[in-house]
């Protein structure tokens, strides 16, 4: 069965997506949401950034999709990454601030989003380099 929201931020459409029956994920059918496709239009750099806040984690489902994606760019010279960007509660303004499931300073998320001493092996690479 199709997974509902727990909150209310979905569109009209992807409430009528969710409750058709032709559609559900018992079909196969997913859904989600890039948060940030970040790019920088004078250098050609993109990297695709997914946003949590209260540390949630990534769905199961979100991993594969985004996981599929990273694999189809990441022979693209100007492409920097996933990465998985973390809030302890709504921004880096009101806790702390988590790339990649690693704290970083408000400083160093402004780098990173300058493409600045980035790692292309992002967030997937990182969950793989901590199995080890």
């Amino acid at each position: 069965m199709t997974r509902q929201r727990n909150d209310n931020h979905g569109t009209e459409f992807e409430s009528w997506r969710r409750e058709h029956p032709d559609l559900r994920s018992d079909k196969g059918y997913l859904a989600t949401d890039i948060d940030f496709v970040w790019r920088n239009y004078k250098t050609g750099e993109f990297m695709l950034v997914e946003e949590k806040r209260y540390r949630s984690a990534m769905t199961y489902s979100q991993c594969k999709t985004f996981s599929v994606l990273d694999e189809h760019f990441m022979t693209h010279p100007l492409y920097k990454g996933f990465h998985l960007l973390q809030f302890e509660n709504t921004s880096p303004d009101d806790g702390k601030i988590y790339w990649d499931r690693k704290e970083i300073t408000v400083d160093k998320l402004i780098e990173l989003l300058q493409f600045k001493n980035i790692n292309k092996r992002g967030m997937f690479y990182s969950l793989l380099d901590n199995i080890k």
